[in-house]
């Protein structure tokens, strides 16, 4: 029994201290223990160490630091930055501001090579940013604010590519790279842009901020002022950016505008505000593709206004304009091209086509000026040109090549023409391979396909000297008379058959006139064989009376060509005939005189020979006199030309064909139509061997 008792009694503890426990489920207090005075120590010490902090930065004159903060970014910038006003600093918050006031920057002390006593890079009123603490400690760099007023900038750029905005090894085409920034604002800034690497020029006035209207506001930011003395204008808008964040594209729109240059945009920024990583919608549109150097640097040829869309993407130094498409001129353009950047010379490459291409917007590539009349396009100033090309009566262009340019970047270019509109030629399509390496500029192969021929060959322009020097090759195959001899008045062609020609010149010069000034080398035409009308025939050294009726009576008669050669020595720009010499069925006229590529004047002198008795032996010599572009046909009466020449003509021509045609083609020199010629000299006693019509050294 007192066992069982003690079990109740131990067994009713339990069941009480268990409810207890189930009731009060709290755990026994321990008694209360006081710090040691080790550990109060510390906790004094740490609430001291705050307080002090705190008193300090509550009592601290912030431009007790302007002088070593100067000093250190003069270090690190290599050029003077000094703090002249206060500085100002807000650091009671998890995006603590600083504010400094009368912040000026240096020029390095390369410009000083430019200008002995230069203005500061930068003079700015006041710089006001604000940084957020808790991205910082991911890695994000985000800025609520930033504020920048009355900055004066000047950006200083030389000719050997040094640049007053890069500092240390960064170079001046290495993208701009920003943190995100919630709210910008710039306030009555000044800019000038001084980049004497591109002979461009800006002043004006910059301005940033955020403006009230639909969608809740933009942001703008705005430069206004002149670019090389033409009105310019960039605008540039966006999203508000108070939402900002450096996980999501910004969208934006731009607009530039630089005399007659328009540029408008539609992209966004990949990663604000990282620059390098960007992608766009690109429509540009201007007078002339040339003046797009002032903005980009690229070296661009001379063209008729122009309007050009596509896909732009820059990623870091590459920007890549993807399938590209408008018109230059009354030409239609498409393709894709790319520029690599951050080189010694930037790098353009770029596959084009046309399906249809008006030739005259092909001569402005050589400073010619287009065609201007109904329905073609033409700039103002080229219409002026135009009418300046026609009042003077020159051919040439007299264009002065911008060599600096040329030698600035490299470049290839393949260009394609399937369809060609060319008024009196027969022009078919045009093809061209360009490479630009070190200032030399080649064109190999360029090429123009005739309806009937080839016109094929290679251009080099080497702009390295002072006076640059261009080599010039160049061969006509396969191709016919009658294709580019406008038919008469009655619909029938004067002349017709197969001609070839070849010409090699060399000559230096800033211009395409200046060039051929000044040029050497040779110019051959050949017609092997072919057919002209009697009349025409006759008429090469005026036969007054069979001539003469048979073009009263309309006689489309004809008779053979069976061969003819014009060929020509070049010097310093005047192109003196060796051989100009028609043999035909009826007649073999000769002649001689000249051609200067300076004045673009002619001067020849051509008689003939009848192969036929004639009644009337009145044979008048026939000059050629004047301009290129309004040569006049005349006579000579001071002497008529008796019978009597065969032979000799004969024994002239045979000997200059033999060693002429490999010189203008190889592959047809076998159809020329020499064995006529070699028996006609031999019957009537010319001086000729068979023998000499195989060339000893033909023309290379």
């Amino acid at each position: 029994m007192a066992g069982l008792a003690r079990y109740e009694g131990s067994t009713g503890a339990t069941i009480l201290s268990t409810a207890d426990a189930i009731l009060d489920p709290k755990p026994p207090r321990k008694p209360f223990q006081r710090p040691s005075r080790r550990a109060l120590i510390g906790i004094g010490s740490a609430l001291a160490l705050v307080a002090a902090v705190v008193a300090f930065l509550v009592i601290f004159d912030w431009n007790w630091l302007r002088g070593p903060i100067g000093r250190y970014a003069s270090a690190q910038l290599q050029r003077e930055v000094a703090i002249t006003g206060d500085l100002r600093v807000h650091p009671w918050s998890f995006a603590p501001k600083v504010e400094a006031y009368g912040v000026r920057v240096g020029q390095p002390a390369w410009a000083r090579t430019i200008d002995p006593d230069p203005a500061p890079m930068a003079r700015i009123q006041r710089i006001a940013i604000q940084i957020k603490i808790l991205p910082l400690l991911r890695g994000q760099m985000i800025l609520p604010f930033l504020a920048i007023d009355k900055p004066d900038v000047r950006l200083l750029r030389a000719k050997d590519g040094k640049a007053n905005w890069t500092f240390g090894a960064r170079t001046s085409d290495k993208p701009l790279k920003l943190p995100a920034i919630q709210r910008f604002v710039i306030h009555d800034g000044q800019l000038r842009v001084d980049d004497r690497q591109r002979d461009a020029l800006f002043v004006g006035t910059v301005d940033a901020q955020e403006r009230a209207g639909e969608r809740g506001g933009r942001f703008v930011l705005e430069g206004k002022g002149s670019l090389n003395k033409a009105d310019f204008l960039a605008q540039v808008t966006g999203g508000p950016l108070l939402n900002i964040s450096p996980d999501r594209p910004y969208p934006f729109d731009a607009e530039i505008r630089a005399g007659s240059t328009r540029i408008t945009a539609e992209g966004q920024v990949n990663k604000p505000f990282d620059l390098g990583r960007l992608e766009t919608q690109l429509t540009v549109s201007g007078a002339d593709l040339n003046r797009l150097h002032d903005l980009t640097g690229l070296t661009l040829p001379n063209t008729p206004p122009y309007r050009v869309s596509g896909h732009l993407v820059r990623k870091g130094l590459r920007y890549d304009f993807e399938k590209l498409s408008g018109r230059v001129g009354d030409s239609d353009i498409r393709g894709d091209l790319f520029v690599l950047t951050g080189r010694e010379r930037p790098y353009l490459e770029a596959d084009l086509r046309s399906r249809r291409l008006d030739f005259d917007d092909l001569g402005s590539l050589v400073g010619a000026a287009p065609a201007t009349g109904r329905g073609e396009t033409a700039s103002a100033g080229q219409q002026v040109e135009a009418a300046q090309r026609d009042a003077t009566q020159r051919l040439l262009p007299d264009a002065t090549l911008q060599v600096d340019r040329v030698r600035a970047m490299d470049a290839k270019v393949s260009y394609r023409a399937e369809t060609v509109n060319a008024p009196n030629l027969p022009l078919r399509k045009v093809s061209m391979e360009l490479a630009l390496d070190k200032g030399v500029l080649t064109l190999d192969p360029i090429a123009f396909t005739f309806s009937r021929g080839d016109l094929k060959g290679k251009v080099r322009l080497d702009a390295r000297p002072k006076i640059p020097r261009t080599d010039v090759d160049l061969r006509l195959t396969n191709a016919r008379l009658e294709d580019f001899i406008p038919i008469m008045s009655d619909g029938k062609r004067a002349i017709e058959g197969p001609v070839m020609a070849r010409a090699k010149l060399s000559g230096v010069g800033n211009s395409v006139h200046r060039a051929a000034a000044s040029a050497d080398g040779s110019m051959t035409v050949v017609a092997p064989r072919g057919e002209i009308r009697q009349a025409f025939a006759e008429l090469l050294g005026v036969n007054a009376s069979k001539g003469l009726i048979l073009l009263l009576s309309k006689s489309d008669k004809e008779t053979p060509v069976r061969c003819a050669v014009a060929d020509f020595d070049v010097k310093n720009g005047v192109m003196t005939t060796n051989h100009l010499v028609a043999d035909t069925g009826v007649v073999l006229a000769r002649g001689r005189g000249t051609i200067n590529l300076e004045t673009e004047r002619m001067d020849f002198r051509i008689e003939g020979d009848s192969k036929k008795p004639r009644l009337v032996r009145l044979f008048i010599p026939i000059t050629i006199k004047g301009p290129f572009m309004a040569p006049k046909i005349g006579l000579d009466p001071s002497k008529a030309v008796g019978q009597g020449g065969i032979a000799a003509a004969l024994g002239s021509i045979i000997n200059p064909l033999a060693a002429l045609l490999p010189f203008v083609t190889t592959g047809e020199a076998k159809d020329a139509d020499c064995a006529g010629l070699v028996a006609d000299a031999k019957q009537q006693g010319a001086p000729v061997k068979v023998t000499q019509t195989t060339p000893a050294k033909p023309k290379k």
